[in-house]
Order: structure tokens, then C-alpha cells, then sequence
């Protein structure tokens, strides 16, 4: 596929996916979502990737939903169906970046808005410059957080803050979204790409099994009982000591070097 709103590249184990809307602060459209969804697909049916960095072209992240896109106008005489487009193109997403084979790093570069914001969200690892911000916007326009918002949020900063962002649509500035525990970091923007330079690096060489396998264990943990999860920690310990990199992380430690991980 030729990519028109996005830039897709995979380099020494680093796939980035850039919004490349800029003129639309990356908003969302169907043509968009198309061409996350092929990125996507590559990165979890191909070997190379080791980590998935997300960010925005221009001076945004992402604004959410391009509202003048095909099927989201009024006035057409027929309301849009906005529950199909929903199930379509985010539950997808979502989903996609949820099991993803590789760890994910949100690098939020400016104004993350309404499905922007929860796009950032629904990856592990969440960094924002210091100008940057955060906006569930839906209820200016008569709607709920989408993209899993509700559920995002509330699982991230408990109910009260959740609750006062998604009804009062007020911005919450990264550095108070560092301080609430809604995202990893807050850097200051002179120094953001050195930082997800940095990050992204790490990631890709760390034993990427092991840090999915704790992805999955820590979004089942909310719907386990305390025997129930410590009987999925064992089976992943179990699966994880037959790997690759469980033997060569003891080996690195009792030869005292770097361990050289292959993500198996």
C-alpha cells in the first residue's frame, strides 16, 4: 500500500508510524485508518519490528476524529451512524495496538484530542513534550470518550479524574497528566526526540516476549482474582524460562556483561 496520511518505516529493530496529516493536526479519516491498519499488520506479522513508536507530524499529535470526513457530516438529511464507524475503524485499532507482538511508545508532540488522545493511551509507554496537552473533547460535540476512553481513563486515574475530564472537556497539560499517573514522562521539548530516541532503543533490544507477556498480565489483572492471576504469572513464567532470552539475560548477569537479547 502506498501511504498518503501516514510515514511507516522499520529501522535496527524500530517501527515508527506518523500521523501525517499536519495541516489537520493528524486528525482521523477513513483513508487514515486504512493505511494504520496495513502499518499495523506488517508490524505484527513481520520479524524485524522489536518496538512501535507513534507520533504526529507538524505540531500536533493527534486532533481525534476529522469531523468534515466522508460519514461523519450532518445535514445530509440521514444522521451518520457513528456506532459503525466505531466498530469499523477504532474498536480495530485499539484492539491492534492491545496485541500487538512488540512493546508500543506513544511520543505525544502537541495536542492530543478526543480518539488522539485515546491513540496515545492504548500504547504502553506514553511521553509528551512539555507544551504538549491532553483534551477529551466528545461532550462539546454530544458524545461519549470513544476509542476506549472510558475505559482507558478510568483504569489509569480512577473515576473522579476521568469523570471531571470527559464531562468538563477541559485541556490537561502533560506535565499534569506525568503527575497524575495518566502518562510515563513529561520532557521538555528541546530534549523530546533524544528522549524517544533513547527510549525506543531500549525497547528494541530488550526481551521483547517478556515485556508483551507483561502487558498481558497486567490488562487481565482488573478482571482477576488474586489465585486467578497468580496462576497466569506462572504460566507466563513458565513459557518465558523455556526462552532464548531468559537464558542469556543469567548468563550476561553472571558473566557481567550486556545481555544480547533476540526478543525470543
Amino acid at each position: 500500500m502506498t501511504y498518503q496520511n501516514i510515514q511507516f518505516s522499520i529501522d535496527q529493530g524500530v517501527a515508527r508510524i506518523t500521523l501525517s496529516r499536519p495541516d489537520k493536526l493528524n486528525s482521523f479519516t477513513e483513508a487514515m485508518h486504512l493505511e494504520l491498519r496495513d502499518a499495523l499488520a506488517q508490524v505484527q506479522q513481520g520479524t524485524e519490528a522489536r518496538v512501535l513508536v507513534i507520533t504526529g507530524a507538524g505540531r500536533g499529535f493527534c486532533a481525534g476524529q476529522d469531523l468534515g470526513d466522508r460519514g461523519m457530516q450532518i445535514g445530509s438529511g440521514k444522521a451518520p451512524d457513528l456506532g459503525a464507524t466505531v466498530e469499523k475503524f477504532y474498536k480495530p485499532l485499539i484492539l491492534s495496538l492491545q496485541n500487538l507482538r512488540v512493546p508500543t511508545l506513544a511520543a505525544v508532540n502537541g495536542i492530543a484530542a478526543g480518539a488522539g488522545a485515546s491513540l496515545a493511551l492504548a500504547c504502553d509507554l506514553v511521553v509528551a513534550t512539555e507544551s504538549s496537552y491532553f483534551l477529551q473533547a466528545f461532550s462539546k460535540v454530544g458524545l461519549i470518550p470513544d476509542t476506549g476512553g472510558t475505559w482507558l481513563l478510568p483504569a489509569r486515574i480512577g473515576m473522579a479524574r476521568a469523570m471531571g475530564l470527559a464531562l468538563l472537556a477541559e485541556k490537561l497539560p502533560a506535565q499534569k497528566a506525568a503527575d497524575w499517573g495518566l502518562i510515563w514522562s513529561c520532557v521538555p521539548d528541546a530534549g523530546f526526540q533524544d528522549e524517544i530516541t533513547r527510549l525506543a532503543e531500549s525497547l528494541a533490544q530488550a526481551p521483547t516476549r517478556a515485556l508483551v507477556r507483561t502487558r498481558q498480565a497486567m490488562q487481565a489483572a482488573p478482571s482477576h482474582t488474586l489465585e486467578q492471576q497468580l496462576s497466569m504469572e506462572a504460566g507466563m513464567m513458565r513459557e518465558l524460562g523455556w526462552c532464548h532470552d531468559y537464558a542469556e539475560g543469567v548468563t550476561a548477569f553472571l558473566e557481567k556483561r550486556p545481555a544480547q537479547f533476540t526478543g525470543e
